[in-house]
């Protein structure tokens, strides 16, 4: 039986048990209040969620950052150890077993930096990682077939993006365009979010062989957005609509719409300002609700992994001053969140980071299909 295969009649197997014995999880319910008086945009709504089936595709990770997809087969980096791995079907059937496909070579884990966001284009993985004197971006031929897989020579793909001990940003994807986009922190010197001239707290666009795209904002510049702090999460809707989150210094936390060449604020304003030529998030949290890293567009909402709040969070794109909040301080902290090739969403913790506090079998994947709202 091919792979692919025994990926979708596991996941089928998975959820008739789980039907049978009724696990069945909520989240709970907690609202976004906003304190700034001079803010009259209306507080989030915000509701618990309804049963939904969730079970463990993997656990026993450590300090896992994200998750892509080589055609059906998963590949997971591990922030300290340098590891990317592969998830293969176990011969029980219940999950998936891991298995080391490289370690990358000049990875310096220190603090938030390391081993970092993973993406998958053709037959190369793109990984994003922490070195002694930047954050850098390279890529690798995908060797092999699952189960097997390994890594070809490194190639470079971007250098030079500044690096510290917090704020690295770090998470790589390719928008519906085929350009490799790529979130920055402002690596602790907060001004470089508003010099066009720095890489640090932008969001960087690129073929996928590091060039500046020709329709780029800013002319022979990678820099498709700026005023970030901190940005962890980005994922396009199916209009086209790209959304990135954000992590604020102390007050609030952002998701946003990015638009080509907007500034986005930092450090002028932090959340909602309402300030003539910076663009305000659409939803905003206290930073101890929320600390968002990983999205993902799945069923018609963008779903939010959430690190110091705990939670996964979906905002539905329909009506984006709402939101549905699912296990709230059940499974620690949220790093990833990623659409699944079997029609599942899978969602990475991150407790044994120094910051969580590590259950049985942390760090996991969840795989998660959320119930009918």
């Amino acid at each position: 039986m091919s792979q692919a295969r025994r990926f979708s009649c596991h996941a089928r197997t998975v959820m008739v048990s789980l039907a049978c014995s009724a696990l069945l999880l909520s989240g709970c319910s907690r609202g976004a209040t906003n304190n700034d008086s001079t803010d009259s945009t209306p507080t989030p709504r915000v509701t618990s969620s309804a049963p939904e089936s969730i079970r463990n595709v993997t656990t026993g990770l450590e300090v896992p950052w994200s998750i892509t997809f080589y055609g059906e087969t998963p590949l997971i980096s591990e922030r300290d150890s340098a590891r990317v791995l592969e998830l293969v079907p176990s011969t029980s059937g219940t999950n998936f077993e891991q298995r080391e496909v490289a370690r990358i070579d000049g990875v310096a884990a220190s603090g938030e930096g390391g081993l970092l966001g993973l993406a998958v284009r053709n037959n190369y993985l793109y990984a994003y990682f922490t070195t002694r004197t930047d954050n850098r971006i390279e890529r690798f031929t995908i060797r092999g077939k699952p189960g097997s897989l390994s890594l070809g020579r490194a190639e470079t793909v971007l250098t030079k993006i500044p690096r510290a001990i917090n704020h690295n940003g770090g998470r790589i994807a390719f928008g519906p365009d085929a350009k490799l986009y790529a979130t920055v922190g402002d690596a602790g010197e907060p001004d470089l979010a508003q010099d066009r001239r720095s890489l640090a707290g932008k969001i960087l666009r690129m073929e996928p062989d590091g060039s500046v795209p020709s329709d780029n904002p800013f002319a022979d510049s990678l820099v498709f957005s700026y005023g970030h702090r901190n940005p962890q999460g980005i994922a396009w809707s199916a209009d086209g609509r790209m959304f990135a989150a954000e992590f604020g210094q102390d007050t609030w936390d952002e998701l946003n719409v990015i638009t080509a060449g907007a500034n986005y604020g930092w450090p002028e304003v932090e959340g909602i300002a309402k300030k003539r030529g910076f663009i305000d998030p659409v939803q905003q949290w206290p930073t101890s609700d929320a600390s968002p890293s990983g999205i993902a567009i799945y069923n018609g909402s963008v779903f939010i992994a959430n690190l110091r709040g705990r939670r996964l969070r979906e905002v539905p794109l329909a009506d984006l001053n709402s939101s549905i909040e699912h296990f709230t301080n059940k499974y620690g902290r949220l790093r990833h969140a990623v659409s699944a090739p079997d029609g599942s969403l899978w969602i990475l913790t991150n407790n044994t980071d120094g910051r969580g506090d590590p259950q049985p079998g942390d760090d996991r994947i969840l795989r998660f299909v959320p119930a009918t709202q």
